[in-house]
Order: structure tokens, then C-alpha cells, then sequence
């Protein structure tokens, strides 16, 4: 009997741990950002957890995406207005052409750095349910802020947020 009672603790041990497998980190609200490495269109490579300390700005986008297209310069504008050393700005170019993006980086005199992932690797960490999308990492590391869709980013209330941030 006593043999009974340890092979039944023994089934229910392992069932309820293959039911707890090990998930792939999604980033969410409150919880920490998932971490990636890429390089940018210069050759630079970034490491999100390398920027605590500053807010984050991640944007994913490409150069077939209109609506991306349409956000860009005002990304740039925004971009341009804060002091980077509290803030930074990754443009993460998925799935898409690395000399588009350069071209259409030049064209328009876009300077902050934008991050090739051409198989996009990092979208899925970050639950991505399309184009364009943005979250906000604040100084600790964690995600604050999620936009789905393009927005207006040198509007005052999108300045305004990324300074509270930043004042945290």
C-alpha cells in the first residue's frame, strides 16, 4: 500500500509538471521586456537590457507598411526633441529589405537607430499582432506602454508621456 501511495505522488508530481512547461516570455504590461540583440542599418549592435537607465521607445515596422511609413516622421521628430541620454528610440525593421529600409532611412534623414530582424525572431517575444506596433520600456526595464497601430508621436501628449517617464 505504502508503494501504492508513492507511485500515485509520483504520477501526480510529473503531470503537474509537464503541465507547467516553461512558456516563451511575451511582453506585457508591468512585466519585464523581453531582451533582444540586433544589429542596426550601420552595423551597430543593440542590446535592450544594455539601455537601463533610459526610457525605450521599440517600434516595429516596415517599409511596405503604409501606415508605418506615415508614423516614421514623426517618430524622428520625437526622437530629435529628447536628450538620448535618457531616452532611446529602436526602430525594429521586420521582416523586410535591409536596402529599402537604408534607402527610405536616407530619403528621409531619419537618425535614430533602426534595428534589422529579417526573419522577424523579436516580434513574436513581443506578441505582435501587426504593423506598425510600440512599446514603451521604462528605466527598470519594463514594458509601461503598448500602441497598436501608427500614432502621431511628436504630439505634446506622447512628449508629455515619454517625460514622465523619464522623470520616474
Amino acid at each position: 500500500m505504502k508503494n501504492l501511495i508513492s507511485i500515485f505522488t509520483i504520477c501526480v508530481v510529473i503531470i503537474f509538471l509537464a503541465g507547467c512547461e516553461q512558456r516563451p516570455q511575451v511582453a506585457a504590461i508591468y512585466k519585464k521586456a523581453p531582451d533582444f540583440t540586433l544589429a542596426d542599418i550601420k552595423g551597430k549592435t543593440w542590446t535592450l537590457s544594455d539601455l537601463r537607465g533610459k526610457v525605450v521607445f521599440v517600434n516595429f515596422w516596415a517599409t511596405w507598411c503604409a501606415p508605418c511609413i506615415e508614423e516614421m516622421p514623426s517618430m524622428q521628430k520625437l526622437y530629435s526633441r529628447l536628450s538620448k541620454d535618457q531616452f532611446e528610440m529602436l526602430a525594429v525593421l521586420s521582416k523586410d529589405d535591409l536596402a529599402k529600409a537604408e534607402k527610405f532611412a536616407a530619403k528621409l534623414g531619419i537618425t535614430m537607430p533602426i534595428l534589422n530582424d529579417p526573419a522577424s525572431t523579436i516580434g513574436p517575444k513581443y506578441g505582435l499582432t501587426g504593423l506598425p506596433e510600440t512599446f514603451i520600456v521604462d528605466k527598470r526595464g519594463i514594458v509601461r506602454e503598448k500602441f497598436i497601430g501608427p500614432r502621431q508621436w511628436d504630439a505634446p501628449k506622447y512628449h508629455q508621456m515619454i517625460m514622465e517617464y523619464i522623470n520616474q
